[in-house]
């Protein structure tokens, strides 16, 4: 029996584009948290 067999990979750029949608995410959370610090900061000159 076997346990996890490799399979031909049909789609050979899925893991390329999950990993730059991980990106993708990763630097639009970033850049959402650097907006709110920015409006946060321009609040407190108030």
């Amino acid at each position: 029996m076997l346990s996890m067999a490799r399979r031909p990979n049909s789609f050979p750029y899925v893991n390329q584009e999950l990993a730059m949608a991980d990106l993708a995410f990763v630097v639009a959370i970033l850049a959402v948290f650097a907006l709110v610090a920015l409006v946060a900061r321009g609040v407190t000159k108030l």
